[in-house]
């Protein structure tokens, strides 16, 4: 050891080296360091070096089932690039470990944390397996959530790209929550139809109308709160929220009804905008001015799309410059809105003692429009001298005081003004506690005011306050509720949200609380404070073109009327901005496929795409021009929304799936169903016409959804809802056996596969999807022989074609492959265990085995064999379709042609049910059916033919009948030598396989079992047929031996000379001469049938003549093209009963 340099353990730990070095051999790190025994003798310390091992295959363990290295070390700890792999190294809490020096160089690179001593039992699979503490490390900040949201990912897209290093999230429940909810939730309703609402329906409809929208809000927002809290949100909000609850297909069709509600509110806050530039701030920006009285209205309506589209296009091109100019002003346009409803609390309290003066000019009782004149009589003093005011001008079309032209009415009534606003102290609110609602063009009037009830000229109704639209309750909801959304503004933005499961909830619930406060207060002190009329007055004409609820504001009309514009555009700009990133998450997901272009955008990430769209889409609603028609339309697909959001929550919790966990604890299905009922009635209330528009749009989304094949598992409760549905199923299946009338043919198909593991008869596939026609259960079954612990990947890749090709044929059910040691135990296995309780297969379909005669190996037929046994003892239907490879395909038809039935056994009516089922397909509807039944020479031929027709009439099954007879007559030398060769072949192939075994025996052949078992069809028993040899044979040749052997080989030469000498056994003679007589028969009637359908003798009780019976079943097919050979379960399938 003199030799050895004296470098101390570790380059990175020089104090332990030293303290090593100086003989303080009881340092931990010393001992961890000398191996074992160093000190059974004397105290000195050895001397050695630790070189480092530098591993190359770092990365294989670097990241363990998708998780980053995690370093617990401290920083000072940590080594510098160049040491990065020193044996001993820091657990963080200041003491040292080294790696056991009995590693080999991989295991020791990989350091302690991976092969703890404790987990030796788990190391092989720690590679799939993870440590827990290692899974936790990664977990704490959602860098890598291993299962649920991996779709959403950046890194699934961009392949070994590293992640951006995202800022941890520090919003609180105020700024994150509650006030981008409050923004979103107060909007250009409030400001500029809340008053005439109440005007219309009356302070008690209002507070209705409020307490129904704000209802529906709240009961969402509890449901949502629930799913919000029930694990992690990534960006995405409600819609991720709706379609990793409901599935998909709902996801998709709510996703998209959200981002069109999203889009038209842009809409509507545009042209709520338009509305207060144009007819508050600047009047003289119209662009298209009235030729006549009567063209105001569309003049208004072009103005509002020429300006609506300028809006709209520079507000699309500050969202593409830049959001973060957007999320500047937010809170800017915030305090517009907080500043203007408390200017609204400011007035109301000063209307009390000091109501504002907004006169309005009544002529009798109805309001006249006060931009028009100035002074409110009909006549004015002037010099001293009464003169005609510019009312009587109006009126009576002079300047003079004649009354030739004037209006009767003007005439008849005398012209008074009130206060526009009495104030809280006037006890006005009596008078607008109840509805007033207004047909189109109707003149606005005070209730219980002096007036002569006479008709006025037509032509001066533009004089007067008219009603612009009718109204009623169902049209006030559905322009009201745009004012209550904005609930999902919390959940939206998840992501940046410091605790958003504690946020989302109590930021919602108070901004709903804090709206609905506000609304509530709203309708009762513009009800107490302003006259009824002018609250009926939607664009201020009584009161000289000013906003209305500016007239009650302090200090100046004008703080509502700037602070309200602000808000709107503010509230556009954000539902620009919300409504792309929405469609980016859906096109992203990519469950609607002709809308990936949309999930494009600029290389930051915006969506460029989506916002043109939305634009495009937005514009639509531009184009309407109303915002009483624009606001119903969003209404529908925020309802349609909501509707979802709460039934997702009722779901989950009925369902009690066991990730249905939420912290938010305050939530009931009951609530839920509750919520979407008023989501429902109100969709409904509002507009039935747009409501089954905003559902057809949303059905159809839904059905191409699914019909694409949205193929995402995202844990949702749709899933949860069938697999409930079908275990509930399953169990009433279970209460008894189906009803004979509900009796139709459950499939177990039998299919064989070649050595490459592909189907060999794919025809089987495409008669069962014939048969079944998309009903009912098909499970198609295929056994591989081998062992299954290293046979499973072929098992799998088997499974996998077999769906493929189920794919291509059109065959809707199941898949199961087993594995096996035998072929004949595996189909075994599939007879007895496929299917679940109730739902489990009635019918075995089984291929024939072709070449039966051909091969000296008996396997396969004797497999088929165990299978018509297996099948008769678990009482199953067993169908055998012979020649499959002539069946028709699903694109061929049969424009004529006859499926002939041979009814020769009854057997449950098998024979009946399936030509009739097979007529329902598209391939065979056009055949007709012929059933033919033998009689024998004692049986009354007339008569049966007349039952046999009654019997199918109250079947109802259309076919032609025919009874064929057979006559009794002798046994025919054809018959009798077909028996006898028949018999000669299984005799001589019976020796030729005792003298095969004996060959094999002096070869001393070694038989590589393994290999030739892969190579043998699917219908083969290796095991039943040939006894084990031994891999070593020691054989010594004696003179007793040589002898014995001789004289078998005389035995085998005299077994041969035997079989020219044998004699049929009677009982194969009969049973030859029934198949050959039939045979006869059948090819003389169907030769030309487009399939036959026969019944299937059952095998012999005796084993021993198996062989015979595949005989018995050639002869019976012989000469026919396309048979099915049918042999029922021991019940009836078929009834003549209702």
């Amino acid at each position: 050891m003199g030799g050895v340099e004296e470098r101390g353990f570790l380059r990175g730990s020089d104090r332990t080296g030293q303290e090593c070095a100086a003989g303080s051999a009881t340092h931990p790190a010393c001992l961890a360091a000398v191996p074992r025994g160093a000190f059974a003798g004397p105290p000195t310390m050895p001397h050695f070096t630790v070189v480092p091992v530098e591993d190359k295959h770092r990365a294989e363990y670097d990241s363990v089932e998708g998780l980053s290295w995690v370093d617990y070390r401290e920083p000072a700890a940590v080594p510098a690039p160049g040491d990065s792999y020193d044996t001993v190294s820091s657990d963080g809490h200041g003491n040292h470990k080294e790696n056991s020096p009995f590693l080999n160089s991989s295991e020791a690179g990989k350091g302690g944390d991976y092969y703890d001593r404790n987990l030796a039992l788990f190391e092989e699979e720690l590679d799939i397996r993870p440590k827990v503490s290692s899974l936790l490390g990664k977990l704490v900040n959602y860098t890598n959530l291993t299962q649920g949201v991996k779709e959403h990912e950046e890194a699934e897209s961009t392949d070994g790209s590293k992640k951006k290093v995202s800022k941890s999230p520090s919003m609180g429940t105020l700024m994150g929550v509650y006030l981008p909810c409050m923004q979103n939730i107060f909007g250009v309703i409030l400001f500029l139809r809340l008053t005439w609402m109440v005007g219309m329906a009356g302070v008690l409809q209002s507070f209705l109308i409020v307490l129904l929208c704000c209802c529906c809000t709240m009961l969402t927002t509890i449901s949502m709160s629930a799913i919000a809290t029930n694990g992690v949100v990534p960006a995405g909000g409600s819609y991720f929220m709706i379609s990793r609850s409901l599935g998909p297909e709902f996801g998709g069709a709510v996703g998209l009804c959200f981002y069109l509600g999203t889009t038209f509110a842009g809409a509507m806050y545009i042209l709520g905008a338009i509305e207060i530039l144009l007819t508050y701030i600047v009047p003289q920006a119209a662009i298209f001015h009235p030729s006549g009285a009567h063209d105001a209205s569309s003049t208004m309506l072009n103005n509002m799309r020429v300006y609506g589209t300028v809006f709209l296009i520079l507000m699309a091109v500050v969202v593409f410059v830049g959001v973060k100019y957007v999320n500047k002003f937010a809170s800017l346009f915030l305090a517009c809105v907080v500043i203007s409803i408390l200017s609204i609390y400011a007035g109301a309290i000063k209307s009390i003692f000091d109501p504002p003066a907004f006169p309005i000019c009544m002529l009798g009782n109805r309001t006249l429009s006060r931009d028009q004149f100035d002074v409110c009589a009909k006549t004015i003093v002037k010099d001293n001298i009464t003169v005609a005011s510019k009312l009587w001008e109006l009126f009576c079309h002079s300047t003079n005081l004649t009354t030739e032209n004037c209006d009767e009415y003007f005439l008849m009534n005398n012209v008074s003004e009130i206060a526009g606003i009495p104030g809280a102290a006037s006890g006005i609110l009596k008078d607008n506690l109840w509805s007033n609602y207004l047909e189109k063009g109707e003149i606005l009037e005070k209730a219980h005011h002096p007036s002569v009830d006479v008709a006025g000229q037509k032509n001066n109704l533009h004089l007067y306050v008219l009603s612009d639209i009718a109204t009623s309750f169902m049209v006030l909801v559905g322009i009201f509720f745009p004012s209550v959304t904005g609930i999902m503004a919390g959940s939206n933005r998840s992501g940046d949200l410091k605790d958003a499961q504690k946020s989302i909830p109590v930021g919602t619930i108070l901004a709903i609380v804090t709206t609905s406060l506000v609304y509530f207060s709203c309708v009762l002190l513009f009800g107490a404070c302003i006259e009824g009329v002018v609250l009926r007055d939607k664009y201020g004409d009584a009161v000289n073109r000013n906003l209305v609820v500016g007239t009650l504001s302090w200090p100046s009309p004008w703080v509502i009327v700037i602070g309200s514009f602000f808000s709107t555009c503010g509230a556009g700009l954000q539902s620009l901005t919300g409504a792309p990133r929405l469609l980016q998450a859906i096109a992203k997901d990519n469950i609607i496929p002709f809308l990936w272009v949309f999930g494009h955008g600029k290389a930051n990430g915006e969506p460029t795409w989506a916002l043109l769209l939305t634009a495009l889409i937005a514009e639509l609603g531009i184009l309407i021009a109303s915002l009483d028609m624009v606001a119903p339309i969003l209404s529908m697909f925020f309802l349609m929304c909501y509707l979802f959001v709460n039934l997702a929550c009722a779901v989950q919790t009925l369902l009690r799936t066991p990730n249905w966990r939420p912290r938010f604890k305050y939530y009931h299905w009951a609530l839920s169903f509750l919520g979407m009922s008023i989501c429902l009635a109100l969709m409904f209330i509002s507009s039935w016409y747009y409501a089954l528009v905003a559902m057809l749009i949303a059905g159809m989304i839904y059905k191409y959804i699914e019909y694409q094949g949205a193929e995402k598992e995202w844990g949702d409760g749709i899933r949860g809802l069938s697999l409930s549905a079908a275990r509930y199923a399953l169990l009433r299946l279970e209460e008894g056996p189906p009803h004979t009338k509900n009796w139709r043919p459950q499939l177990l198909v039998l299919l064989k596969l070649d050595e490459d593991l592909h189907v060999k008869y794919p025809r089987l596939l495409t008669f069962a999807s014939q048969l079944k026609a998309g009903k009912g259960l098909t499970i198609i079954g295929s056994v591989i022989q081998g062992n299954f612990l290293e046979t499973y990947g072929e098992a799998q890749a088997a499974e996998q074609t077999i769906k493929n090709m189920m794919d291509i044929e059109k065959v809707k059910g199941f898949c199961q492959v087993v594995v096996a040691n035998k072929v004949r135990e595996g189909i075994a296995h599939l007879i007895q265990s496929c299917g679940l309780g109730g739902m489990k297969h009635n019918t075995v379909v089984l291929g024939w085995p072709y070449g039966w005669r051909q091969s000296e190996d008996p396997r396969s037929w004797k497999t088929f064999i165990g299978t018509v046994r297996c099948t008769t003892a678990a009482h199953l239907a067993l169908l055998v379709p012979k020649n499959v490879s002539f069946y028709p395909s699903n694109h061929e038809r049969y424009n004529e042609g006859n499926i002939d039935v041979w009814w020769i056994v009854h057997d449950g009516g098998m024979l009946m049910l399936l030509p009739f089922l097979l007529k329902q397909h598209k391939v065979w509807r056009k055949c007709k059916m012929r059933i033919f039944t033998v009689a024998q020479m004692d049986d009354n031929s007339i008569q049966m033919k007349k039952d046999l027709a009654t019997f199918l009439y109250q079947l109802r099954i259309e076919a032609e009948v025919e009874v064929v007879e057979m006559h009794n007559s002798d046994i025919s030398a054809y018959t009798y030598e077909r028996t006898l060769m028949m018999e000669q072949r299984s005799q001589m192939l019976r020796q030729m396989r005792l003298t095969k075994t004996e060959r094999e025996r002096e070869a001393q052949l070694v038989k590589d079992r393994h290999s030739v078992a892969r190579l043998e069809s699917l219908y083969s028993d290796e095991e039943d047929e040939t006894e084990p040899v031994p891999e070593n044979i020691q054989m010594t040749w004696t003179k007793e031996k040589c002898d014995a052997e001789k004289r078998n080989r005389g035995s085998a030469v005299g077994s041969f000379r035997d079989l020219i000498s044998i004699k049929p056994n009677q009982s194969n003679v009969r049973r030859m001469h029934t198949a050959v007589k039939l045979n006869e028969v059948i090819v003389n009637r169907s030769h030309d049938a487009r399939l036959v359908l026969l019944n299937m003798p059952g095998p012999p009780k005796n084993t021993d003549g198996d062989e015979n019976y595949m005989e018995f079943l050639e002869v019976l097919t012989e000469g026919l093209e396309r048979v099915l050979l049918v042999r029922g379960g021991g019940r009836e399938v078929i009834t003549i009963y209702s």
